[in-house]
């Protein structure tokens, strides 16, 4: 009888499930670079025979100025404001919402019992379903004014905005909650259980065990959530755009209104800016800078994972 495989239906019908499985994985890849095409065609290079914006706009002036009014008069194209206001907003969204999802994640996989997770999981998903316009509004109407002014400025007397980044940020928290919560407590699950019985047979009580095995173990994944959600939070745009406001200034009061790099790019896309306006290239300038970020994190917090990664037999 011959080695030889023959060529059946089932064998073609394998190959062609194997072809379709390749284009899908496939096209992220092809996303990916029609992406990075776009935004270079305009801010780097133009494909057009038009001069693209870093060939009218020095890198050192886009980076380096304090001062963005691309739609006045007086034009200024320094990116630092929109870059400062995007930082601030994910730095109130990683202090508001990092550490709630990690201890949600340290609950359910540790203290909660299999009746609670199963009710406590649908509610995270819910929360990750919401819209992000959702969230702004939310922000814009109830938590500026029945939380945030009755606090700072009745208690403290500070002058808050009616768009400010400390909104935008703790909603963009609440966003990414469910995010961290569900890769922190994947991380933690994937422990051994042989390491905590290890721990409970040395005397340790349950939060020992949690804090000194269990979450050092997992550390790698934490970490990579973490980086994950922060990335989420830096590319985050309707809530910001709708609470945070559209004052590209530089400063660190959470209570003003400032304008992150996804509001501006709203702004400019839903205005009247001509195509091939130095104002509209000025939006793939932004854009790529915004990819850029994210992909950093991305990449970071690949490496991360996969250089601190624990591996387990």
């Amino acid at each position: 009888m011959s080695l030889r495989r023959r060529y059946t239906a089932t064998r073609f019908q394998e190959q062609v499930i194997e072809s379709l499985l390749f284009l899908c994985a496939l096209v992220s890849i092809a996303t990916t670079l029609g992406i990075v095409v776009v935004m270079l065609s305009e801010s780097v290079f133009s494909l057009t025979g038009g001069k693209a914006f870093f060939q009218e706009i020095s890198p050192w002036e886009f980076f380096g100025s304090t001062k963005w009014s691309p739609q006045f008069a007086d034009k200024h194209f320094g990116v630092l404001p929109l870059l400062c206001g995007t930082i601030l907003v994910a730095g109130i969204a990683a202090v508001t919402g990092l550490p709630i999802g990690m201890l949600a994640a340290i609950y359910l996989s540790e203290y909660a019992a299999p009746k609670v997770r199963r009710m406590v999981k649908p509610f995270l998903e819910i929360l990750a379903g919401i819209p992000t316009v959702v969230y702004g509004y939310f922000a814009l109407e109830f938590i500026t004014p029945y939380v945030l002014r009755p606090f700072f400025q009745g208690m403290l007397g500070f002058d808050v905005d009616g768009f400010n980044a400390l909104s935008a940020g703790l909603v963009v928290g609440i966003m990414i909650i469910p995010m961290v919560c569900s890769l922190s407590e994947d991380a933690l699950r994937a422990v051994p259980r042989s390491l905590r019985e290890a721990g409970y047979a040395l005397g340790s009580t349950k939060y020992d065990v949690c804090v000194r095995v269990v979450v050092p173990a997992a550390t790698s994944g934490i970490i990579a959530s973490f980086l994950l959600a922060i990335s989420r939070a830096i590319g985050e745009t309707m809530a910001v755009v709708i609470a945070a406001g559209q004052s590209p200034v530089i400063t660190l009061n959470p209570l003003k209104s400032i304008q992150t790099m996804t509001a501006f790019m709203v702004n400019i896309s839903l205005g009247d800016t001509p195509a091939g306006s130095i104002e509209y290239k000025s939006l793939y300038a932004v854009g790529l800078t915004l990819f850029c970020i994210t992909l950093l994190m991305n990449v970071l917090s690949q490496w991360w994972m996969h250089r601190f990664r624990e591996v387990y037999q």
